[in-house]
């Protein structure tokens, strides 16, 4: 008797896996991720660039200060040189805007002793080399006018002196030089400079200009000198303030 032929059972149907929703790792970015490196680089790249900008300002600005305060000047690290001090101020704005007190006995409050601007007498002293001492609040009234006041102390030595005479007569237009009481050994270059149309106006008073040593030295009186005279706020050519005037 003949065997029945079967037929073979059909093969059984895979399932296909499912696709991932997400990228695996170390395959190629998608555009999210593209996008978080794009504002990645664009933050590094500005950050590099203000960092660059910071050291920039640094290198240009940063050794203009020194301890909070601005750099010295030429004169200034010139006077320091020769053992002078330097003091730059802007003059106070005097009560009612009036610099001119009415008395040789009225005693102003200036910033500096001896003064270097601000309030004064009507009249100036002549300019000269004094050996009295001329009233400080008349002398203030040169510096008005842009001339430089030298003052010494009743203790400075003869040879001081002479040096201080000598140093006048070379270029005395402008000049004034006077004994300071209670100065000791001490000598004091007065400067007061300043716009003359602001200080006409009353808006700006100008800045006051003081030195101080102890040391006979030209070299400081001629820095100084040279650096201030005849840029008074009141400012008169030196051609006006001759000897004697």
């Amino acid at each position: 008797m003949a065997k029945k032929a079967t037929t073979p059972s059909p093969p059984k149907r895979v399932q296909a896996p499912q696709a991932r929703s997400h990228t695996k790792r170390g395959a190629g970015a998608g555009p999210d991720d593209e996008r978080r490196r794009r504002i990645l680089l664009y933050a590094l790249g500005a950050s590099g660039f203000i960092g660059l900008l910071a050291v920039l300002l640094f290198l240009v600005f940063g050794n203009s200060s020194g301890g909070g305060g601005s750099s010295e000047s030429g004169i200034a690290k010139t006077l320091k040189a020769e053992g002078y001090s330097y003091k730059e101020y802007a003059i106070p704005v005097p009560p009612k805007r009036q610099t001119h007190v009415p008395s040789l006995t009225d005693k102003p409050k200036w910033e500096t002793s001896p003064p270097s601007g601000g309030p004064h007498y009507g009249t100036p002293a002549a300019f000269n080399f004094y050996d009295e001492a001329v009233t400080p609040v008349q002398a203030v009234h040169n510096l008005e006018h842009g001339g430089i006041v030298i003052w010494y102390g009743p203790d400075v030595s003869p040879a001081t002196k002479a040096a201080l005479r000598t140093f006048y007569n070379e270029s005395p237009n402008g000049i004034l030089v006077t004994p300071f009481a209670g100065f000791g050994k001490n000598i004091a270059l007065t400067a007061w400079t300043g716009d003359p149309n602001s200080y006409q106006t009353g808006n700006d008073f100008g800045e006051g200009h003081f030195s101080q040593g102890t040391a006979a030295s030209p070299k400081a009186w001629k820095a100084f000198r040279d650096e201030f005279r005849a840029k008074g706020p009141e400012r008169f050519p030196l051609s006006a303030m001759q000897p004697n005037q």
